[in-house]
């Protein structure tokens, strides 16, 4: 332990060093629990070569205080109000990323602790407000100090109290940047669970009673901020899947506008205090990013920027039930080259539950073609196509008939009840599939997909154009474009995936069948849309 460190003996010498380096004139007036804090001290002298010492550690852009303060009260301790303080190289990184975004009038730290992030966001932008917040009066008298020294502290506002209860807004941008704290569910008040729920009511977003403290700053945050605010959080990052998480995935896609997620190995130690992987989010209010960065890195040596990583589209997250398996590692596709899942959504077909009786046959002539769709029902009818689908009439047709009835005039009406005496006496109503459906008639056919693949074989996939404009069911999968691709580039990605796509890149089971899951598939990697465009096809 350094000398630096061993010299403060209590809390009392580290409050004794704070006012010796004029917490008492930095930050804006001293709340009444800080100035009670002051009195304990009063008369108590600091040595002057030590109070030189700490300013000329704070002054090359070290903490002092912020490590005897982790030193004095133990782990336990401080995780009961999530008072983990942040290295400094992570620090930096976040600091960065902000300066390389743009220049904010204000800089607003939710848990402000001892000023780390504050102090050298007063250096990257000195002519910003700088608002920090918290509530432990030490950790207040801190980052007044901090201030002080750095220089910042005539600019700055320090409010010991509940960032949940900040809403104040400036005409200019806003940059919101720190580590919220992390306070487990079961230590959270009732009436905050209710904030809580209210808050994301407002937002037409629901809310978990088990979300951690730092949900509730991610959502106090999209309440108050304004567009063109932007910020960097670093949380614990179980928030990318839980299901309590979904309130901050939902955020990020919408009102937040996230910009990217960097990951951080619990190896590199992100929260010096507890083996815990982390996650920097970053986001821009207001923003809808086609796409989000995801990054996953195991040491803080190779965090040199934020924003970097693999590109995932929006659309796929918001269908992704979790998100941390996107910053693992991938094939770096090629200059001009994507995965599949930028392109398109891939959807696996409708499980009918009992395709005896929802493919058409003997036992349901009689119904209306509006109910009878022609169908991809067999995998061999992707491969044996060659890559194009024309022709629907060499196809079976499902049924499918609407959950309202009504909807059928009585001529058709009369048909399918018929044809649904027949179903039930096939037991098509007592099956799993059936008793979870709107109603069990109604098997519910995807739209046609423009392009159709096969799943499962002991082979790669086959992919078609459907342009028998044909529906599938769990044989098969549909791929459908995030946004225009005209008929000639999904040819040739078509054409494409016919031929570069191996078994290696599925998941092959006993026996050789090799499997493509929705997600797997997506993951593909395809020319990008200016190649399919210029005629690339392999």
């Amino acid at each position: 332990m350094s000398q630096a460190l061993t010299s403060f003996r209590s809390e009392a010498d580290l409050v004794a060093m704070t006012l010796a380096l004029g917490a008492a004139e930095a930050g804006g007036p001293m709340s009444a629990a800080e100035m009670a804090l002051a009195r304990t001290v009063t008369g108590q002298s600091v040595d002057a070569r030590q109070i030189a010492d700490i300013r000329c550690r704070i002054m090359a852009g070290a903490d002092p205080l912020g490590d005897a303060f982790s030193a004095l009260r133990s782990p336990d301790t401080r995780r009961e109000n999530g008072a983990t303080y942040t290295p400094a190289p992570i620090v930096k990184t976040m600091v960065d990323w902000a300066a390389n975004t743009r220049t904010p009038c204000r800089v607003v730290d939710p848990g402000v602790g001892s000023a780390r992030f504050l102090a050298l966001a007063g250096a990257r932008f000195p002519d910003a407000e700088l608002i920090g917040i918290d509530i432990d009066p030490l950790a207040a008298l801190m980052a007044r100090a901090n201030l002080a020294v750095s220089g910042s502290g005539k600019r700055a506002r320090i409010i010991l109290g509940d960032y949940r209860r900040f809403n104040e807004q400036v005409d200019g941008s806003t940059l919101y940047i720190g580590n919220p704290p992390y306070v487990r569910h079961h230590q959270i008040a009732a009436p905050w669970k209710e904030w809580l729920a209210a808050e994301a009511a407002k937002l037409k977003l629901t809310a978990s009673k088990l979300a951690g403290l730092h949900v509730y700053f991610f959502l106090a945050t999209a309440s108050s901020a304004k567009p063109k605010d932007f910020g960097a959080f670093i949380t614990a990052s179980e928030w990318l899947d839980v299901n309590y998480g979904a309130l901050v995935r939902s955020l990020m896609l919408g009102r937040l506008g996230g910009k990217s997620v960097t990951v951080i190995e619990p190896t590199a130690q992100p929260f010096p205090d507890a083996a815990t992987t982390a996650a920097i989010t970053t986001f821009d209010i207001g923003a809808k990013p086609t796409s989000v960065y995801f990054r996953r890195i195991e040491d803080l040596a190779s965090l040199d920027e934020l924003g970097k990583g693999r590109r995932v589209h929006r659309d796929r997250l918001a269908a992704e039930g979790r998100w941390s398996h996107l910053t693992r590692s991938s094939e770096k596709p090629p200059e001009g080259y994507v995965e599949l899942g930028e392109l398109c959504r891939v959807h696996r077909g409708t499980v009918t539950g009992a395709n005896g009786v929802w493919i058409a046959g003997e036992h349901s002539i009689g119904l209306p073609e509006a109910v009878l769709f022609p169908t991809i029902t067999r995998a061999r009818e992707v491969l044996e196509a060659d890559g194009l689908l024309s022709d629907p009439h060499r196809l079976r047709r499902v049924i499918d008939l609407p959950a309202d009835l009504d909807e059928l005039d009585a001529s058709a009406r009369k048909a399918v009840e018929k044809f649904l005496k027949v179903a039930r006496a096939m037991g098509a109503h007592t099956g799993y599939v059936a008793r979870n459906r709107r109603a069990w008639w109604a098997v519910g056919l995807r739209v046609a997909a423009p392009i159709i693949s096969t799943y499962m074989a002991r082979r790669p996939p086959g992919f078609i154009l459907n342009k028998a404009d044909a529906r599938h069911i769990n044989i098969a999968h549909g791929l459908y474009p995030r946004e225009h691709l005209g008929e000639a580039v999904q040819k040739r990605l078509v054409a494409f995936l016919q031929t570069n796509i191996s078994q290696k890149s599925g998941r092959t089971y006993a026996g050789g069948l090799t499997k493509f899951e929705p997600r797997e598939m997506e993951r593909l990697i395809v020319p990008g849309p200016a190649l399919l465009a210029a005629g690339v096809t392999s």
